[in-house]
């Protein structure tokens, strides 16, 4: 038997996900991160230093140059997701790109049309796709567990600004950043439309929004409504001014299923779902454990595998869930706006 190779990341960028994304791939057997790019040496030779990167790059386009790279992990601000993931698959690399994959499906399909043309893998990272239990989610739902599905809803938020706006933190937050595609919504929406999209199956018909904005002009919170063909209906909130909270509940015409839609386990614990297996209130939920660990590596071995044995590895978001994901997204910031439904 062959052994398997591991596949050599190099990382565009030196952002703190970076940071967090190297340390959960240490240790795998089948994905290294082989270098690391900044825009200065200094910088990325002292995150090389600090976690035990072979090498160092003093700029992105010398790590595209380098042959012993085979990925590239794609950490960088929204706004440049496009023009380094096309320069990337015209370098031969294959691309695993941090959520959201582009600010709207124009530039996401010309992403995708360009890794085909060059004959490499480009996908989408979500951490919590390559859990055990999304994976058994996916499974729950394909088995018919509570039959076909009526209404979905998925939210997700954290504290980054106060309820008026103010930062609680760094100002230059790039997350505060309106023409770097800030806002919660191209970041904590982006989980909970996503999810949403895995449990729907298809694309949206249109979407009805509203929002409230912090005073440099991004969405801090957001509730949306989102029409499916076949009647099927979803709520999405996303939120950069709350309490941290993250869970979705899945009805169907006979049972429920309820996940937080975790991206990492938590330390020597496991991950549930919650699944009702009856129409009553009077049925109990069964509490489901499944095992978990550090989301980047999960889904690092499973672009790993794809790279390696084909893409039937890979477990994480698919080209048309990301697209529909974009275009759910961009249309929701339009009616936000407009207070409009948009139709898709």
């Amino acid at each position: 038997m062959t052994s398997f190779i591991p596949v050599r990341f190099g990382i565009l960028g030196a952002a703190n996900i970076a940071r967090s994304f190297t340390r959960g791939v240490a240790g795998s057997s089948i994905a290294t991160v082989a270098a690391v790019a900044s825009r200065g040496a200094e910088k990325a030779v002292a995150f090389a230093a600090e976690l035990g990167i072979p090498k160092a790059h003093a700029s992105y386009e010398a790590l595209l140059a380098d042959p012993d790279i085979e990925a590239i992990y794609i950490p960088l601000p929204n706004d440049m997701h496009h023009e380094w993931a096309i320069r990337a698959v015209e370098a031969g690399k294959h691309v695993l790109c941090e959520k959201p994959l582009a600010m709207d499906a124009i530039e996401a399909t010309a992403m995708f049309a360009a890794a085909r043309a060059h004959g490499v893998y480009l996908v989408e990272a979500y951490p919590y796709m390559s859990q055990p239990q999304t994976l058994r989610m996916r499974e729950l739902l394909a088995e018919g567990t509570i039959g076909r599905v009526q209404s979905i809803s998925a939210a997700f938020g954290f504290a980054l600004v106060t309820p008026e706006g103010a930062p609680l933190g760094d100002p230059a937050n790039i997350r505060l950043n309106p023409e770097r595609g800030g806002g919660g919504l191209l970041d904590a929406g982006t989980y909970a439309m996503s999810m949403i999209r895995i449990v729907a199956g298809a694309r949206p018909v249109r979407v009805h929004a509203a929002a409230s904005y912090t005073p440099g002009g991004v969405d801090q919170t957001v509730a949306a409504t989102i029409e499916f063909p076949g009647g099927v209906l979803a709520q999405l909130s996303s939120s950069i001014a709350s309490a941290g909270h993250r869970h979705a509940t899945i009805v169907g015409e006979n049972g429920v299923i309820e996940t937080g839609y975790s991206n990492h386990a938590p330390a020597d614990a496991s991950l549930f779902l919650r699944v009702r297996r009856g129409t009553a209130f009077s049925v109990p939920f069964e509490t489901i454990e499944v095992s978990g660990g550090d989301g980047f590596r999960a889904e690092a071995e499973s672009f790993a595998l794809m790279v390696r044995n084909g893409p039937q590895h890979w477990n994480g978001a698919t080209e048309a869930e990301s697209i529909d994901t974009a275009l759910a997204l961009h249309a929701i910031a339009v009616s936000a706006k407009s207070g409009m439904w948009v139709t898709i």
